[in-house]
């Protein structure tokens, strides 16, 4: 069944509207003629009705679709007509374009260019087409006659050069023309990746900047040349072929060589023959490694060498590879050095001999004085053990003679005189410890040391100095502990406030110590008359003293000197402040340590020794009668029993034949030969057992000090200190069952 459209689709709008009116009036003809039909004509009616309902409505549709169209084709051909206007513009643009301009599209085609384009390639310019691809395009460039390449170059390769640029997103570079003409090419990437070649005629430029080289090299050619001239030395340039290019008078006259023999061109070999037979090469290097050097494969390093001009004249030869390939040579007098440095090598042979004789003679004084210092330390330990044992003697006779005194005018002579033993021995100990801390060997056992170690003693002995001149004194305790030598540090502070003690008239003397970062810094400070600055480095020296009324009793001014001595050998910076009647501060700056636990002390020593009845029996063993029967007396005045030997053996055949053990001991370290007090205080403690005991010395040397302590035995220095002494007797009776 086929069906049977009643428009045409084919119809314009208005012929298949004018048909539908027709139908319209048609069916509503037929109807109205058809009045009595049934409802299926009026079914057709409706239907008839609905169809003229989409009739209109597709009619209203297709007017404004065709409203559309007719819009879409009215601006279609504004743009069309813009785009060829734009289109002319771009093309009057780029025609306008003094450079040579073309386009090339993504895809490397010619899109347009304008009439300068490959103006200069004649034979390419016409064969230029839109749609031509970049590849045809340079080969017609690479084949065309106007290209002037080098000798060496060939159409082909450098075709394949430009295609290697052209893979480049920036390219410029210069052409070169026949008839001497130049272009500059630029390439430029567009942003949707095709390309824009510029042709710019540089011709102009590229002959001035050629003009302006030429001159600039004449003008560097004349002044390189007057600078040659100008040189105190010889120069000559050759090219890589050996051949002179350059050169100034100075070498020909170096060299002996006459003027017209040098010329522009002449071979180097040809000139190194024309040099005089008189020409003596020194060193290594000589004629025939000089030509050597000279040829292309030896100029890879520079040569250097001497030759001999003459009796006299020495030259300094110079050879040097240049970056085009040639190579330069310069030629120094260097006579006048020479002769310089053979003079300084003849003064300093001489010099050398002097220094060494003079060396000879400070060694054998060196060795002299070395002797005499060791003869001088020597004599006065020696001197110093020799004059405080009779001393010792002395000061203990005094003292049990000042006991049994009652005269009090014989009282006060005897004081005095022990006063004077007292200087004296004080004498003694200071130069003592002078020699020391002037010797090179003397050594100091540094270790952890608690400032009140030292604090508690001098209390107990500057308080007894400070009350006989009516002076206050006082220690601040100090918890800190150091890193020094005990017994020197201790010396230190003890001359020192003896020092402001023996100075200050009325007031006090007060030490304290100050802790300053990683240091403790120990000051002294005293009331008394001040020091002016201009003495304040004086009074470290030996045997000086500001106070010119002071007596011998007040010392000899060697107090400071020891403590600087000290001080210097310790590393113990030692400081001083003073103001004329304002008194004086000295500064002693001591390492600081780890907590050392300290040695109970006793802060009292009994001034008046009475051992009452208590039985004690003290052997004493001293090799100097005087001084053994002094201490007798005075331990005997005490109450003690004493038993007295000369020496180790006496000691120990006397102890016995009295088949009796004593309960203490006092031995002397030099006993002379055989046995020494340490040694006897072993065999006796190995026979009998341990007893307390004390070693009696004037060495003042670590070796004894050390010995001492590994015994565990107390080490009392000569003179005697007679307080110390009554203490340890009066510890050892209490010991006693």
């Amino acid at each position: 069944m086929t069906s049977t459209s009643l428009i045409n689709p084919s119809d314009t709008i208005e012929r298949q509207n004018e048909k539908l009116l027709q139908i319209t009036d048609a069916l509503m003809r037929r109807i109205e003629n058809q009045t009595s039909q049934s409802g299926v004509a009026f079914a057709q009616f409706e239907r008839a009705a609905l169809l003229e309902k989409q009739v209109r409505q597709r009619t209203s549709e297709l007017e404004r679709t065709l409203d559309l169209l007719q819009d879409s084709n009215a601006r279609l051909a504004s743009a069309s007509a813009e785009a060829q206007d734009a289109r002319r513009d771009l093309a009057d643009a780029i025609e306008t374009v003094k450079e040579g301009f073309a386009l090339f599209d993504p895809n490397d085609r010619l899109v347009m260019f304008n009439s300068r384009f490959c103006r200069d390639f004649r034979d390419v310019a016409p064969k230029l087409t839109a749609g031509m691809s970049f590849n045809e395009y340079i080969d017609r460039i690479a084949s065309s006659r106007y290209l002037a390449l080098p000798d060496a170059d060939t159409p082909a390769g450098w075709r394949v050069r430009r295609l290697e640029r052209h893979q480049d997103r920036n390219v410029m570079f210069n052409v070169e023309l026949t008839q001497d003409r130049w272009l500059q090419v630029s390439e430029q990437r567009t942003g949707k990746g095709g390309t824009v070649v510029l042709q710019t005629d540089v011709t102009d430029l590229i002959r001035i900047e050629r003009q302006e080289r030429a001159r600039l090299e004449s003008a560097q050619a004349r002044l390189i040349q007057a600078t040659l001239d100008h040189l105190n030395q010889g120069v000559a340039i050759f090219d890589e072929d050996g051949l002179l290019l350059g050169w100034n008078r100075r070498i020909g006259t170096l060299l002996a060589v006459p003027a017209h023999l040098i010329q522009l061109g002449i071979a180097f070999e040809a000139l190194v023959d024309q040099l005089g037979r008189d020409l003596d090469f020194l060193g290594d290097v000589d004629r025939a490694a000089f030509r050597a050097w000279a040829s292309r494969q030896g100029r890879g390093e520079p040569i250097s060498f001497e030759v001999r001009h003459g009796r006299r004249d020495v030259l300094h030869v110079f050879g040097s590879g240049l970056p085009d390939g040639g190579f330069l040579v310069s030629v120094t007098d260097v006579t006048a050095e020479r002769e310089a440095a053979q003079r300084l090598f003849e003064i300093n042979e001489m010099l050398e001999q002097r220094v060494m004789e003079r060396t000879l003679e400070l060694e054998d004084a060196l060795g002299a004085a070395e002797r005499a210092n060791a003869s001088k330390n020597r004599f006065v330990a020696a001197a110093s053990h020799d004059l405080l044992q009779p001393l010792s003697a002395a000061e203990l006779f005094i003292s049990s003679l000042a006991g049994r005194l009652e005269n009090d005018a014989d009282r006060q002579v005897a004081a005095k005189a022990g006063s004077a033993i007292k200087s004296a021995v004080s004498l003694i100990d200071a130069l003592l410890d002078i020699s020391k801390l002037d010797s090179d060997r003397q050594r100091f056992d540094i270790r952890p040391v608690a400032l009140s170690e030292i604090f508690l003693p001098l209390r107990d002995e500057m308080e007894v100095l400070a009350t006989d001149k009516g002076l206050g004194f006082s220690i601040v305790d100090s918890a800190l502990t150091v890193e020094s030598d005990p017994a020197y540090l201790r010396r230190v502070i003890q001359n020192l406030a003896a020092n402001a003690i023996r100075y200050t008239e009325t007031g006090r003397v007060l030490i304290g110590v100050r802790r300053q970062g990683n240091s403790a810094r120990i000051e002294v400070w005293d009331s008394g008359p001040g020091i002016a600055e201009e003495d304040q480095d004086r009074i470290f020296e030996e045997f000086q003293r500001l106070d010119s009324k002071a007596s011998r009793n007040d010392g000899l001014g060697l107090g400071l000197a020891i403590v600087e001595r000290a001080c210097a050998r310790l590393g113990h910076p030692l400081g001083l402040w003073s103001e004329p009647g304002r008194g004086s501060c000295f500064q002693v700056s001591v390492p600081l340590a780890g907590r050392a636990q300290p040695r109970v002390i006793s802060a009292q020593a009994p001034r008046k020794i009475d051992l009452g009845r208590t039985g004690l029996i003290v052997l004493l063993v001293e090799n100097e009668p005087e001084l053994r029967r002094a201490m007798q007396l005075l331990m005997e005045s005490w109450g003690a029993d004493v038993i007295d030997a000369g020496d180790g053996e006496a000691a120990i055949d006397l102890i016995a034949d009295l088949e009796l053990m004593p309960d203490a001991m006092i031995l002397d370290q030099q006993l002379g030969p055989g046995l020494s007090g340490t040694d006897l205080l072993v065999e006796l403690t190995r026979r009998f057992g341990p007893r307390p005991a004390l070693i009696l010395t004037a060495d003042r040397s670590e070796e004894v000090r050390r010995t001492c302590e590994s015994l565990g035995v107390e080490r009392m220095l000569k003179p005697l200190d007679r307080t110390r002494l009554g203490q340890f007797l009066t510890e050892a009776a209490r010991a006693v069952p």
